[in-house]
Formats: structure tokens, C-alpha cells, sequence
């Protein structure tokens, strides 16, 4: 499909003003826009790099991905000291960026969400609203392929530092990751409290269920010629669902806004 530079423009202009998405859930369940991804691709294609230097930083990129500007009018708390939001990225009004950060092209980032220092929000992810996505954690983000669902962050959510959700996970409504648990679509979450692995959502991808409460674990080896050898696999576990207890220790960002 041939796709326009008058098309793509009009797609950013939607991304950017948060009338168009990515994905989104559909009868509770998120569906993503394929053809808006292809869109996004497209520009990459469109574009030609371009000297977009700003004072002593020098930036050279595809002109149709230039840095988005932003003014009072948007409501979008961005702290100075070096953060960058890319052309085709949502903010909402009430977002606080920290410095520095990243926020890719094709992101969606919801009313009052903190994205905190050195966190990178990558190209698609989807992160909803009043969450906390703490220093240096790091969001993946699915571009390619186009009908890739990308990783979702629902609202009411907290990310804990040094953290990487990665490769299509979807971490439901309030759930807590603790400081260093790295989720890909590969990685087994053992919940403590059933005594079971979480199981796979039909499309096969990683969920977080609502409210649980995520730190990083192990689990033994128990194949091959390593078994009863004593040694681990990175394992994330459940280790209760949120409480009071939890919700009020997640919430001190609220005394910054």
C-alpha cells in the first residue's frame, strides 16, 4: 500500500493530538491499529535526513521524525534538563517528564502519569494513566511487524526502577513492579500465591494481572544434565495483590505535582 506524505502527516497530526492510537482495548480486550503502525513505518521511507542540530547538541534524523515542541497551552509538565519526545508520540495534559528521557514515536502516555529520569518509552508503547514509570526503567517498544501488539502499561499501574518490560507484555491495572524485574515475552511469573505459573493470554503474550505485586525471583533448575545442581533461573514472582499497605507507598509522586 503506497502511502502518501499527506497521509502520514495527518496520521502524526492524530497521534499527537490523541484521536488516533496505536492500539486500544476493544470490548476489554486491546486490539492494535495495523495500519496506523504501517503509516508510522512509511515515514521512515518518506523521510530524508535532515540537520536538525539544536545549539551544541547536534541531531541528524529522517525530517519526518523531527523532536515535538511543546508550549504551556498543553498542559505537559517537561522538566528541563535534556529529555526528548519524538514527533508522533502522545503526552497527555498533566504528564510530568523528568530529565533525561525518551518517549519514541507512536507512544501514548496518559493524564498524570510521571515518566521519571533515564526512562525510555519506546515506539508504540502503550501507558496509560496516573502511573509511575521510575528512573531508568525502560519500556520496549514494537514497531515491526506492523500487526506486532506493542507493550501496554495499564493505568493506575507502578514501575519501579531499573526495570525493562519488554516485547509485547501487557501489565494490567495497579499492578507494582518492583525495582529490577525485567519482563520479555519469554519470561515465566510464578505466583506465590496459587503456586502456579501465570498462564499466557490466548494471543500467547505475557500478562501482569490486575494488582499483583511483582519482585524479582528465581526458580531451580529442574532439565537436563544441570538439575539438582543448585543453580537458578531469573524467575519474577507474585508475591500478593495490592492493599492499602501497597497503594500508599506508591503514591508519594502525588506530593511533586
Amino acid at each position: 500500500m503506497e502511502i502518501s506524505i499527506e497521509r502520514f502527516n495527518e496520521v502524526m497530526a492524530g497521534l499527537e493530538a490523541g484521536t488516533i492510537r496505536v492500539a486500544e482495548k476493544r470490548d476489554g480486550v486491546w486490539c492494535v491499529n495495523r495500519e496506523v503502525k504501517e503509516v508510522i513505518l512509511a515515514g521512515f521511507r518518506l523521510g530524508k535526513i535532515s540537520d536538525m542540530s539544536q545549539g551544541q547538541f547536534p541531531f541528524f534524523d529522517k525530517d519526518t521524525f523531527p523532536v515535538r515542541r511543546f508550549s504551556a497551552a498543553d498542559g505537559v509538565r517537561i522538566v528541563p534538563g535534556g529529555s526528548s519526545i519524538r514527533r508522533g508520540a502522545y503526552v497527555a495534559p498533566g504528564a510530568i517528564v523528568m530529565p533525561p528521557s525518551y518517549i519514541n514515536a507512536g507512544a501514548y502516555v496518559g493524564e498524570g502519569t510521571m515518566v521519571d529520569s533515564h526512562v525510555t518509552i519506546g515506539s508504540c508503547a502503550q501507558v496509560g494513566r496516573n502511573i509511575h514509570i521510575s528512573a531508568a526503567t525502560q519500556i520496549g517498544g514494537v514497531l515491526e511487524p506492523a500487526g506486532a501488539m506493542p507493550t501496554i502499561i495499564e493505568d493506575g499501574a507502578f514501575v519501579g526502577g531499573n526495570c525493562g518490560i519488554y516485547e509485547g507484555t501487557i501489565v494490567r491495572e495497579k499492578a507494582v513492579i518492583a525495582s529490577g524485574v525485567i519482563i520479555t515475552s519469554s519470561t515465566p511469573i510464578f505466583d506465590s500465591t496459587t503456586g502456579e505459573f501465570v498462564e499466557r493470554n490466548s494471543d500467547g503474550r505475557v500478562v501482569v494481572p490486575a494488582g499483583a505485586v511483582v519482585v524479582s525471583g528465581s526458580r531451580p533448575i529442574r532439565k537436563g544434565v544441570s538439575a539438582g545442581s543448585g543453580v537458578c533461573l531469573y524467575c519474577p514472582v507474585i508475591v500478593k495483590y495490592r492493599d492499602d499497605k501497597t497503594s500508599g507507598s506508591v503514591v508519594l509522586e502525588d506530593l511533586l505535582r
